[in-house]
C-alpha cells in the first residue's frame, strides 16, 4: 500500500511538473475532460423543443460531448442540483434564482427567456364562491414555495391592494397541490403550464389573472457557476442551440405540441394548450432584465421571503466576447 501511495504521489508530481510547463492550470486541464453535459428541465418550453429535436446534442457531439437530461417538477429543486453540481445548466422561471442566490446557491445567470405569461395563473374552481382576486383574503392558496407562481401571487394580491399576509399560502409541489385541489383542500391554485393546462382540461376553472396580466418578468436559463467559468464554449454552444430551437418551434407550431408530449408524457390534449400560448425565444441578460429582476428580489426581500438582501447582477455571467 506504501509504495502504490508513493507511486501515485509521484505521478501526481509529474502531471503538476507537466501542466506547469505546458502552462496549464488544473482548472483548464479538468475542463478539457468534459464528456457529459448534464441538462435541467421541466416539462414544458423552449429545453424540451431542444432535446426533442436533439439539437444540443448534435452541436456538442462534434466536440466529443454527450448531453444528458433530468427532468425537475418545478425550479427551487432545479437550482440546487445546480448548486450541487448535479446538473450543469437548465431553466426555470423568475423567483427560483431569487431565493437559491439568496441562499448562498453557486448559480449564474446566463440567458432570458420569454415569461411564463398565459401560461400561469391563478384560479379557482368553477363552482367556488370565489370571484376576484380580493376574494383570497383568508383563503387557502395552493403555491410553491419560491417559483415563479409564488411571485405572481405575491404581484397579483400587490396589484389587488391586499396584503400577502390576508391569504394563508399553502406550500406544495405541483402533483401535491393538485391533489389538494382536487380534494377542496385549497381554495386557489397558482401554477405554470403544463398543470395549469392539465388542470383546464379537467375543472374549466374560473382564472382570477395570469402572469401575462401581472408582471413583465422572464423565465432564466442558469448554469452552475464554476462551471460557466470552466467550460463557457459549452454554455455559449447550448444558448445558440436554443436559438435554433426557437427558430423550429416558430415555424412548427403545429409540430410543437407533439414534440412536448413526446417527451413528457404529459397528455396531449394538455400540451396543444400550453404550446398554442408559449413564446419561444432566447436572449443575453439586459440591464433592464436586471433591474426587473432585482424589482423582485427587493420586493420579496421587504415581505421577509428571503433571508436578505441581494444583488442580481452579482450572480449574471459574464459572456465570453470572442
Amino acid at each position: 500500500m506504501l509504495t502504490l501511495t508513493r507511486r501515485l504521489f509521484g505521478a501526481g508530481l509529474v502531471a503538476a511538473s507537466l501542466l506547469s510547463a505546458t502552462g496549464l492550470s488544473a482548472t483548464a486541464a479538468f475542463a478539457a475532460e468534459l464528456t457529459e453535459f448534464k441538462i435541467g428541465y421541466q416539462k414544458t418550453g423552449l429545453p424540451v423543443i431542444a432535446r426533442q429535436q436533439q439539437i444540443i446534442e448534435k452541436a456538442l457531439e462534434p466536440k466529443g460531448i454527450t448531453a444528458s437530461w433530468v427532468e425537475f417538477t418545478a425550479g427551487p429543486p432545479l437550482v440546487e442540483a445546480l448548486n450541487v453540481g448535479s446538473i450543469n445548466v437548465g431553466w426555470t422561471g423568475d423567483a427560483p434564482p431569487i431565493f437559491g442566490q439568496a441562499a448562498g446557491s453557486a448559480i449564474t445567470y446566463v440567458a432570458a427567456l420569454p415569461s411564463n405569461g398565459a401560461g400561469e395563473a391563478i384560479f379557482v374552481k368553477p363552482d367556488s364562491p370565489i370571484q376576484s382576486l380580493a376574494d383570497l383574503k383568508g383563503k387557502k392558496v395552493g403555491v410553491g414555495k419560491g417559483t415563479s407562481a409564488h411571485n405572481l401571487v405575491v404581484a397579483a394580491l400587490e396589484k389587488a391592494g391586499i396584503d400577502f399576509k390576508d391569504i394563508t399560502p399553502v406550500y406544495l409541489s405541483p402533483a401535491d397541490a393538485a391533489a389538494a385541489f382536487a380534494s377542496d383542500k385549497i381554495d386557489a391554485w397558482a401554477v405554470w403550464d403544463p398543470f395549469f393546462a392539465i388542470a383546464e382540461t379537467r375543472y374549466k376553472p374560473r382564472i382570477l389573472t395570469t402572469s401575462a396580466e401581472t408582471l413583465n418578468v422572464k423565465t432564466y436559463f442558469l448554469a452552475n457557476r464554476d462551471f460557466a467559468k470552466e467550460h463557457p464554449e459549452t454554455v455559449t454552444t447550448t444558448i445558440a442551440a436554443l436559438k435554433d430551437a426557437a427558430t423550429w418551434a416558430d415555424a412548427n407550431r403545429d409540430k410543437v405540441a407533439e414534440a412536448l408530449h413526446e417527451v413528457t408524457g404529459v397528455p396531449l390534449e394538455a400540451q396543444t394548450i400550453a404550446a398554442n400560448r408559449s413564446k419561444f425565444g432566447i436572449e443575453p441578460i439586459t440591464p433592464e432584465i436586471v433591474a426587473s429582476q432585482q424589482q423582485t428580489a427587493d420586493r420579496f426581500f421587504k415581505l421577509g421571503l428571503i433571508p436578505k438582501q441581494i444583488t442580481i447582477s452579482d450572480a449574471v455571467w459574464a459572456a465570453p466576447t470572442n
